[in-house]
């Protein structure tokens, strides 16, 4: 808790004297070791996402449909290349979400998307969220890599408090958030509604003071000696993180 007081003697947050608000993420491309960050156009990348979102996933029962992944999400709202391009259009109307399409540099294909949402400058606050990874993305350094750039963009940036949210049933993006360095913050019960179900959402935060120790586990994770010649970890992000997102750190 804080030691500071104002005149009246109560309680106050720590002043912030040189911090500005940032701009908002702009349309650039985010580069990395195993993948690339490109700004979503829906008739560049929709062909390819759809083809990639269609691959089956052993590691998902019943993934005939390809829709089992997205029931997190609150459904998959195509069933065809059209469809997905319309609602790629939809998702990209405007500057909240952003969204990027996650590039494989293997053939220079979309094989994914994520999003930066709710976008809040004035208080240093933005969200990633809207992930939607494809088979070929699935237990990758791809996966995890681009997560870490939209991360250090975040904070390139001078955004304060990066937040991820998803379904507290969602066991895998529990894990992903903690593995990447976001500490749990609590459940929000009855947060929302989807697909006439109840959702209770599950909060993780990482902010800026944490974020320097967060950025060395990253840059550790994904240096090149760090992978075997198979290209498999040597030694795992969880394992980097784990002291650092312990409650009351």
């Amino acid at each position: 808790m804080t030691s500071i007081t104002n005149e009246y003697g109560q309680p106050v947050g720590a002043e912030l004297k040189r911090w500005q608000p940032p701009s908002p993420p702009g349309g650039i491309i985010l580069k990395g070791r195993f993948c690339r960050l490109e700004p979503m156009d829906a008739a560049l990348h929709a062909p390819a996402l759809w083809q990639a979102w269609q691959l089956p996933d052993p590691a998902i029962a019943n993934d005939h449909e390809a829709k089992a992944r997205w029931t997190y999400l609150g459904g998959r709202e195509f069933d065809d290349e059209t469809g997905c391009r319309r609602w790629l259009e939809t998702m990209t109307a405007g500057s909240d979400p952003r969204c990027y399409a996650i590039i494989d540099p293997a053939d220079d294909r979309a094989v994914g998307m994520a999003t930066y949402l709710r976008i809040v400058p004035i208080d240093g606050s933005i969200e990633i969220g809207h992930l939607s990874f494809s088979p070929r993305m699935a237990r990758t350094p791809i996966s995890s890599e681009a997560l870490m750039l939209l991360i250090r963009y975040a904070f390139e940036l001078g955004y304060r408090r990066l937040e991820w949210k998803c379904d507290a049933l969602n066991a895998p993006s529990r894990r992903a958030a903690e593995r990447l360095g976001f500490r749990f913050e609590g459940i929000f019960r009855q947060h929302r509604v989807v697909n006439g179900r109840n959702r209770d959402t599950a909060w993780f935060s990482l902010i800026d003071e944490a974020w320097p120790e967060i950025r060395a586990c990253h840059e550790r994770w994904l240096a090149a000696d760090n992978f075997d010649a198979d290209g498999r970890q040597r030694q795992s992000l969880s394992t980097m993180t784990a002291e650092l997102t312990k409650p009351g750190r």
